[in-house]
């Protein structure tokens, strides 16, 4: 395989893996609150706490690296608004992870009492925001960078 090819889907896979498993939590966590089944609802908030989030940390924290590594590999040239965009983008996606994840271990502290209808809005809206910030991103990335 060519190295550059091999540098592309190293990048791309965990971006992609990164999107759909937001997807995938966000519908999951979704569809446990609607069934008012409390005991559903923490063990899914557990496994996600445990394991997701500590594996979309590391798949987000590895896109910079990965990035830089496909920029290098092809020699372009990277402009100083395409950087700061980037780098905002992802500084403020990884502020909303932050602030996810407090609020999911907000949520498992309450046990099996009900939530809030406030707090499951607000998991919604950041992992709805983090989602919309993946795309920009990928956007931005897939735009040749000059």
């Amino acid at each position: 395989m060519e190295h550059y090819l091999l540098v592309r889907i190293l990048h791309g896979a965990p971006g992609v893996l990164l999107l759909l498993g937001v997807l995938a939590h966000a519908f999951m966590l979704f569809k446990a609150q609607r069934a008012n089944d409390a005991a559903l609802l923490a063990r899914k908030l557990r496994v996600t706490l445990l394991f997701s989030l500590p594996a979309f940390a590391v798949l987000a924290l590895s896109l910079p690296l990965s990035g830089y590594w496909l920029v290098d590999s092809a020699g372009w040239p990277l402009g100083q608004a395409w950087l700061l965009a980037g780098s905002v983008l992802y500084g403020v996606m990884m502020l909303l992870g932050l602030l996810l994840a407090g609020r999911l271990a907000a949520w498992r502290a309450l046990g099996d009492a009900p939530a809030p209808t406030a707090l499951g809005r607000l998991c919604l809206i950041y992992a709805a925001l983090i989602l919309v910030l993946l795309i920009a991103i990928m956007a931005l990335m897939g735009a040749k960078p000059a």
